[in-house]
């Protein structure tokens, strides 16, 4: 018996070499797709593009601006409504009360005549900057004659005298 030459063997000495085989074409007519062997296209030549992320992820910066920002609006707000019931809003006819026994800085602040704590009417409110006790007290007996007190303030661009009595209930 004998054996068959071998086909393509480099080390086989004095044979012929075999005839390459060719390629099996690709089953159903359609082009071979590189990447995807057998696999016909679906649809196009491109591949399906998954959906974009709907909304970009915020950086720490930007949502430590946001932060920022709401801190500093909130410290605004509350200044405001802290200053409301200041003695540079109060107005004739407006009942104080002083949250300080310090002389230099009484803290007076606007309170409705009917609360408890109510201490000072206001007779007059002066417009401008009375550096002196005399020159105040001038100005409100002018304005006011049954004043007792005066209170001045000056700075925050808003200079001004109130002319205050005690309040009686």
């Amino acid at each position: 018996m004998t054996t068959p030459p071998p086909q393509g063997n480099p080390f086989a000495q004095g044979q012929p070499a075999a005839a390459p085989q060719a390629p099996f074409p690709p089953q159903g007519g359609y082009p071979q797709q590189p990447g995807q062997p057998g696999f016909p296209p679906q649809g196009g030549p491109y591949a399906p593009v998954p959906p974009q992320p709907s909304g970009r992820k915020l950086s720490f910066k930007t949502i430590k601006n946001i932060v920022i920002v709401i801190a500093v609006a909130g410290v605004a707000i509350g200044g405001y409504i802290a200053s409301r019931d200041d003695a540079n809003t109060a107005a004739v006819g407006d009942c104080m009360h002083r949250g300080s026994t310090s002389d230099d800085n009484p803290d007076l602040e606007v309170v409705k005549c009917d609360d408890a704590k109510a201490q000072f009417k206001v007779l007059a409110k002066i417009e401008g900057s009375y550096l002196t006790q005399t020159l105040a007290s001038s100005k409100c007996e002018a304005a006011a004659k049954d004043f007792q007190y005066t209170y001045t303030e000056s700075g925050d661009g808003k200079d001004f005298l109130l002319c205050l009595k005690d309040y009686k209930k």
